[in-house]
């Protein structure tokens, strides 16, 4: 199989201090992005207008991002432990969590109308309504650094384990399943749900690629350099999956057979982080150094 040709193009976002961290695309066809160390949130439009919203609270954190069902964009505030939303003309507000510290960091619309989070530090499931409801459902795992978390094609919720080297799994009704991976020290980060009907995930301290089944059969596709520290992934629109290697400047991309191709950033040590499709079917990759990274297939 022959590589790709892709061309990139950097669009400046903030200085490097401010931390550009996770992207999603938006119900206005806008980008949407989180300012990590700066406290705001950056839209990036269709015609290349960027306009940045500060939020209540520099300090605040804003993690993950995911378009919700209510037309609004939701977001993680992992350092004051809320949930923040923001709807596409500027306005943000932000509801408190009921286990204090909990640091709030993956988040996903799902089925039933309602956004899932992570909890790092308190080892729990959130599920928050339109209307700021929260409930939460423990682990009973101490420790395990619940990280990223997606929607799977079975109606649950399936989400990173990193310090436990798992991959959960949890029901609308609040069923659990543990799912251990091979590899130990494999730290898994970004999940995301692929064409294939599978689950797809980052081992950052194992140099991989994940991939789940529902019925729990797991494959890992060690990446060149095992020292790449992929970071996020999101499933693409040719049925493949896209990755960030935080530690290399790469983008990676797999097939479901587990074709492997990598491409170097512009900009070596940029640190690249999340990562959305585009409107316009270009590939979009915050760089934590300042800058959004649009790439051309």
């Amino acid at each position: 199989m022959s590589r790709r040709a892709v061309s990139f193009e950097e669009i400046p976002v903030s200085d490097a201090s401010s931390g550009p961290y996770a992207l999603t695309l938006g119900p206005d066809d806008a980008l949407w992005c989180t300012l990590v160390h700066a406290g705001q949130i950056a839209r990036l439009a269709p015609d290349g207008r960027l306009d940045r919203h500060p939020l209540d609270s520099a300090a605040c954190g804003p993690s993950l991002i995911t378009s919700g069902p209510d037309g609004a964009l939701w977001f993680t505030r992992s350092q004051d432990h809320r949930i923040g939303r923001i709807t596409v003309d500027g306005k943000a507000t932000s509801f408190p969590l009921p286990s204090p510290g909990s640091g709030p960091f993956g988040i996903v619309a799902a089925g039933d109308g309602a956004l899932w989070f992570t909890q790092l530090h308190t080892d729990r499931i959130g599920r928050i309504d339109t209307d700021g409801r929260v409930t939460e459902f423990p682990l009973h795992l101490p420790g395990a650094f619940p990280s990223a978390i997606t929607t799977g094609p079975d109606d649950a919720l399936w989400f990173t384990l990193n310090q436990a080297d798992a991959i959960g799994r949890l029901s609308f009704e609040g069923d659990l399943t543990l799912h251990s991976l091979p590899t130990a020290n494999a730290a898994p980060v970004g999940i995301t749900r692929g064409a294939d009907g599978a689950l797809w995930f980052v081992e950052i301290g194992a140099g991989r690629i994940g991939r789940i089944t529902t019925q729990g059969r797991i494959d890992e596709f060690p990446l060149p350099d095992p020292a790449s520290r992929p970071h996020a992934i999101v499933a693409g629109p040719a049925g493949d999956c896209w990755f960030t290697e935080w530690g290399a400047g790469r983008i990676g991309s797999i097939t479901p057979d587990g074709h492997i191709e990598e491409y170097d950033l512009p900009s070596p040590a940029s640190e690249p982080h999340g990562l959305a499709f585009g409107a316009d079917g270009a590939l979009y990759v915050a760089l934590e150094t300042g800058a959004i990274a649009r790439m051309v297939l």
